[in-house]
């Protein structure tokens, strides 16, 4: 009887790590064992020219990106993917922070109509939006050099000239990730106390007042972490660029990297591109792109205090 206690005993303790099997094999398979490889493959040659040859060659992958051939496509891809993160999280915020004061205003009529729009671009497939953007933006045949033609501007080269398409590439991001943050920031305003706005209308705060004082502060633990997040998302952004432009445009027939290239795009023609499959190579990008990004939500983190615990 008592060894029949002690095995019930034992069985309900495995019964909890035998759920967790799925998902942690889920884990060692998509995330663990490709990690590793990865980080074993920057340290070789492994491409399609050395199929059958490769090896071990130490530090040749990151001298290239560093102090070698890949070092000034490197750098222009770095700097332009910094601007783009940049850019991008703080458009996204300030234009959802808009639209959330807007909705939270009790005084507009059909509030939850105009949610509903505002929302759509989050609803809809971030693929379908960005090939939709793209026949707009065409430069010879899309609706808007149309219209713009037609009340008398000229086209715009919106995905031909590299100033241009840069800025296309980040308005268009900026629509796909302003729902997000519009719906955060809403949340976090409608958790204000209302007694707050009353108490500075009492004391006699302008509107202006009542948001840098109330408003601002109340939000911050709303805001660090989605800016923090959002950086490191738009960081190692892919499909955006990649649908759009294609990384284009280039300056050259034989240039890797293009106007629009970030390091994610890039990485993935140094892998796949028509006649480079340079595999070592792009673990190495691969791995700096996580280096990168992860420093960069560390020393944000630790800056911020964004998820430090509040001692009560």
């Amino acid at each position: 009887m008592t060894q029949l206690v002690k095995s019930q005993k034992q069985g309900r303790q495995i019964y909890p790590y035998l759920y967790l099997i799925p998902g942690l094999a889920a884990i060692l398979f998509s995330i663990i064992v490709p990690g590793f490889m990865t980080i074993y493959y920057s340290f070789t040659n492994y491409s399609l020219r050395h199929l059958q040859d490769w090896g071990w060659i130490g530090l040749e992958n990151y001298a290239k990106i560093f102090i070698g051939s890949n070092r000034g496509e490197f750098l222009s891809v770095f700097s332009w993917n910094i601007e783009w993160a940049l850019i991008s999280t703080i458009g996204t915020a300030l234009v959802g922070l808009i639209l959330a004061l807007l909705l939270n205003n009790k005084r507009i009529v059909e509030r939850n109509l105009y949610r509903v729009l505002l929302i759509l671009p989050w609803a809809l497939p971030s693929t379908i939006t960005v090939l939709t953007w793209k026949g707009l933006f065409n430069s010879s045949f899309g609706p808007i050099n149309r219209m713009l033609t037609g009340i008398g501007f000229s086209a715009i080269p919106w995905l031909s000239n590299s100033t241009w398409a840069r800025i296309t590439v980040l308005l268009v991001n900026i629509w796909i990730g302003y729902p997000f943050m519009m719906s955060a920031f809403l949340g976090g305003l409608q958790s204000i106390p209302e007694e707050l706005y009353d108490a500075c209308r009492v004391d006699g705060a302008n509107t202006w007042q009542t948001f840098i004082h109330i408003t601002l502060p109340m939000l911050r633990s709303v805001v660090l972490p989605l800016m923090v997040s959002g950086f490191a998302m738009n960081f190692g952004n892919f499909g955006v660029i990649y649908l759009l432009t294609e990384g284009g445009p280039f300056k050259s027939p034989s240039a890797m990297a293009g106007a629009t290239d970030l390091l994610s795009t890039y990485m993935y023609k140094v892998a796949f591109g028509a006649t480079n499959f340079d595999y070592g190579l792009a673990s190495a990008n691969g791995l700096l792109i996580f280096l990168i990004v992860g420093g960069m939500t560390l020393v944000n983190l630790s800056m911020t205090g964004a998820f430090r615990e509040v001692k009560k």
